[in-house]
């Protein structure tokens, strides 16, 4: 538990990426409610709703050409998605464009936010995610994921949350499990490029430890944690 409130000229920014079922809606409410406790404001963003160029027109292509399912996969209510996992040519040369549009909105919608009288914003999902669906494996990803995160401005803290993938789709039935062991490898790559922060599988609590923990470590801000609340989350 945060007990003081930090001194900052500007706000903290924070982002949590990982796969589906990673539990990252978990943990950011998680995070919220220590805060707001902690009588900080919390700005929360999702990267979908605030940030991606053309969201209606890119779900109205998902859904009316891929014939990826809407909704969100549930433990017993699968659903059938055909979007990210779907790397054929010409899809992956539409993200490339598109990616570079989302980058410069983040910078955008950053920058907004770091003038509003808030204390930390943070983010669901990031740039990060939009890569990590990018063939990372190979040279030209990479180079391209490079650039793109010169442009995207870089978290205080950026979490990601690891998941088995077999987990991770038992939480969240929506992908192939073949895609989520690939997408997994993407997201850990990423991590080596972008310096994210890694926050491996881990109970619930022991995952919101190790937030707690890392956030204080990082972003360098003497608040005051409650030590018997991080006795079980990882250095």
């Amino acid at each position: 538990m945060i007990r003081s409130e930090p001194r900052h000229q500007r706000p903290i920014l924070i982002s949590f990426s990982g796969m589906d079922g990673s539990g990252k809606s978990t943990q950011i409410a998680l995070l919220g409610s220590a805060l707001s406790a902690a009588g900080l404001s919390v700005h929360q963003l999702a990267f979908w709703d605030h940030v991606v160029a053309f969201p209606r027109l890119r779900a109205t292509f998902s859904h009316k050409f891929l014939k990826s399912e809407g909704g969100v996969g549930g433990p017993g209510k699968p659903v059938h998605r055909n979007d990210k996992n779907n790397r054929a040519w010409y899809l992956t040369l539409g993200r490339y464009a598109l990616y570079v549009l989302d980058a410069f909105n983040l910078r955008q919608a950053v920058e907004q936010s770091r003038r509003s009288n808030v204390n930390v914003i943070v983010f669901d999902r990031y740039i990060y995610d939009q890569l990590a669906t990018l063939p990372l494996e190979r040279v030209l990803g990479r180079a391209y994921a490079r650039l793109l995160l010169k442009i995207a401005p870089k978290p205080d803290v950026a979490y990601l949350l690891d998941a088995e993938p077999e987990v991770a789709r038992e939480r969240k039935p929506e992908y192939p499990l073949d895609f989520l062991q690939l997408y997994r490898s993407s997201y850990l790559r990423l991590r080596d490029i972008a310096g994210m922060t890694l926050i491996p599988p881990q109970t619930q609590e022991e995952v919101h430890a190790a937030i707690m923990q890392k956030l204080v470590k990082r972003t360098g801000v003497p608040w005051r944690v409650d030590v018997s609340s991080l006795d079980s989350a990882t250095p």
